[in-house]
């Protein structure tokens, strides 16, 4: 019943019309809708009305819906409601709910719900709406509408602007076109699409938007379309494309940017695409020509060649390179501290035990020589016992005689202390370690330990000797935890106190510590 004319719609009708399931009578002067007028159309699934007029005398149609249908309105699969130019406001009421996906298109200058938190906006799955404004009350529709699957709006570029936020709270949305939307004045521009990861297409046609970066599309998991049509100059950032892991089409309509490095990435990065298309269509170009692209410089008078410009800048970008070295410098220095804090006293004999096993490793077997027997780790405190015991009984015990190396006879004067260790230890075919309770409290025989022990696990030889000069009981020994899985796993020799024991004792260790060659 479209174009007839039709000024007033009443109760009767469409009287006996109880089967009727679509009515359009759009492009009708309607003045006035009386209540109940649809009241009895049960079967009634589509309707479309309009161009709503009522009533002349005031500035705001007000058309209340549960007055109009009364329970055929939970009926209904698609509502179109055409206020023309006029701003138009729609009751539901909040006891009225719906029993049918609802697809529902409006337009008028601005449209306005009441009662928005009742179940009717539950069942509302599609949503067409051309207005300049679309509220629930004074504030956008978004947290009223979360049962959308697909939402078109189009407004007007100089529409009053309202925070779109809540937007990102219809989370069940897989179709977004936003049409003459101004984002630029969005206060949190960049959170309006957020929470969306069920979006598959988005359209942003003839909107204006400042900047494109990954903030923005930082939860588009699932778009699989992207159609971007600016009226203004805009940037492209490269984290822009990174959250989109599902994209397969996306298009650049009217393109134009600023002449800026940041954006430079955008041409080589569409050409090597290989699993989405992408097409740049540059301003004013009949065709797709990529080679025609325009900046913008930031005079805002000039417009250059887009490619020319970004070979001949932007190849290297010494701004860019700077930012990195000094980020790598930055990220160095803050690990070393680190490391240093919590593991300091172990850098410098990591470093002489991994020069010492550089050595070992890149020594010939054939050509290892050894300039002592044995590297003998003792505490100062003990060392009247090696002077009158050990070396007697082992330098002067041959042939062979043996040569050991002792840290206050050997070591070279003016070498740092570390070193002298390392080198006379890794200079030696076996460490002997004299432990008494002077010994466990030394740092420098803790030290000495753990470089034979280290040496020990690198090569794989029976390397580490072990006499205790003294009963140590296994409580103390527990605290030296090195130590003590040494004692578990090896063999060692205890020093006899007994005169008569004392014989066997060096020949068995003269025994261990002779050269190989001498057997």
């Amino acid at each position: 019943m479209k174009q007839n004319l039709l000024t007033d719609i009443k109760m009767n009708t469409f009287f006996g019309l109880e089967k009727l399931t679509l009515l359009d009578v759009t492009e009708n002067p309607l003045v006035h809708i009386e209540a109940g007028s649809f009241s009895h159309l049960g079967s009634l699934s589509q309707v479309s009305l309009g161009n709503l007029r009522l009533p002349p005398s005031q500035t705001m149609i007000k058309l209340n819906l549960s007055e109009i249908f009364s329970s055929s309105l939970s009926q209904l699969t698609q509502l179109n409601i055409n206020s023309g130019v006029r701003p138009m406001q729609l009751v539901v009421g909040a006891s009225v709910s719906s029993n049918q996906n609802l697809s529902l298109q409006l337009k008028g200058q601005t449209v306005t719900f009441e009662d928005c938190d009742g179940p009717f906006f539950e069942s509302v799955v599609h949503l067409k709406a051309d207005t300049e404004q679309i509220l629930c009350g004074s504030e956008f529709i978004g947290r009223f509408f979360q049962s959308l699957e697909t939402f078109e709006f189009r407004s007007k570029l100089s529409a009053k602007s309202i925070d779109l936020t809540q937007l990102n709270k219809m989370v069940h949305l897989r179709k977004l076109i936003l049409t003459e939307v101004d984002l630029s004045y969005q206060t949190s521009a960049d959170a309006i699409v957020h929470n969306l990861t069920k979006l598959e297409e988005l359209k942003l046609l003839a909107c204006r938007l400042n900047i494109l970066e990954g903030s923005l599309t930082k939860d588009l998991r699932s778009l699989r379309t992207f159609f971007v049509h600016m009226r203004n100059i805009y940037n492209v950032i490269y984290s822009f494309t990174e959250p989109l892991v599902s994209l397969k089409y996306i298009k650049f309509e009217d393109f134009e940017t600023f002449c800026s490095c940041d954006n430079a990435w955008l041409v080589p990065w569409a050409k090597t695409q290989k699993q989405i298309e992408v097409i740049i269509n540059p301003l004013e170009a009949e065709e797709f020509d990529v080679n025609s692209l325009k900046c913008l410089s930031y005079n805002g008078m000039d417009r250059i060649n887009f490619l020319k410009y970004s070979e001949a800048n932007c190849s290297a970008d010494p701004g860019f390179l700077l930012f990195l070295a000094t980020s790598l410098g930055v990220l160095l220095f803050m690990l070393v501290v680190l490391l240093h804090n919590l593991a300091g006293h172990y850098l410098l004999p990591l470093y002489h035990i991994t020069l010492g096993w550089l050595s070992e490793a890149t020594r010939s077997k054939s050509r290892r020589r050894y300039n002592y027997d044995a590297f003998v780790s003792y505490s100062g405190k003990d060392e009247r016992w090696v002077v009158e015991e050990l070396l007697p009984n082992l330098e002067q015990r041959g042939p062979p005689f043996l040569r050991l190396c002792l840290h206050s006879r050997d070591f070279q004067l003016g070498k740092d202390i570390v070193e002298n260790i390392t080198e006379s230890l890794y200079r030696s075919r076996h460490t002997l370690c004299l432990v008494s309770r002077h010994y466990l409290h030394s740092n420098w025989c803790s030290l000495e330990m753990r470089l034979a022990t280290c040496r020990l696990q690198a090569e794989h030889r029976d390397v580490l000797i072990l006499v205790f000069l003294e009963k140590i009981s296994p409580r103390r020994l527990s605290v030296h935890h090195r130590l003590a899985r040494l004692v578990k796993t090896r063999t060692y020799l205890d020093w006899p106190q007994e005169p008569g024991q004392q014989e066997a004792f060096w020949v068995k260790l003269w025994t261990k510590l002779k050269p190989p060659t001498q057997d």
